[in-house]
């Protein structure tokens, strides 16, 4: 348990959000992934935001009640992401994560953005781990 780390427990099939794209075609990703929110890279994959479920419900309320149109991600994106390294053990990982810590985690190498850990990703290993469970990782 004390051997796992970020790089055991990340996914790297989610294609990352970049600059410029709508906040419909960013909520279409989260929703078919499951997962409650992305980074934003630029072109060379350099993490340069993070955007959120929650994000995307205030910008679309916004916009719908105003009629402003669909949002793009550059709008909305939180700038400052908190990003994590592969070799992160997924104890200190899972030892900071509680309310109003993210959810979803960049996972970067060189400052270049590989994958992305999960709340879920975690605590199913953590089950795994300690008890026995198979869990799918959707997450």
């Amino acid at each position: 348990m004390e051997s796992l780390k970020a790089s055991d427990v990340m996914s790297n099939h989610i294609e990352p959000v970049r600059c410029g794209t709508p906040l419909t075609k960013v909520v279409k990703t989260l929703l078919h992934n499951h997962i409650t929110g992305l980074p934003v890279v630029d072109e060379h994959r350099k993490v340069i935001g993070f955007i959120s479920e929650q994000d995307c419900i205030h910008a679309l309320l916004v916009s719908n009640y105003h009629g402003e149109g669909d949002p793009k991600v550059d709008d909305v994106m939180f700038r400052n992401p908190v990003t994590i390294s592969a070799e992160m053990s997924v104890v200190d990982l899972a030892q900071n994560l509680g309310a109003g810590k993210p959810k979803v985690y960049p996972v970067t190498d060189h400052g270049k953005l590989i994958g992305i850990v999960t709340r879920t990703a975690i605590l199913a290993e953590l089950a795994k781990v300690g008890f026995g469970l198979e869990v799918s990782k959707t997450a």
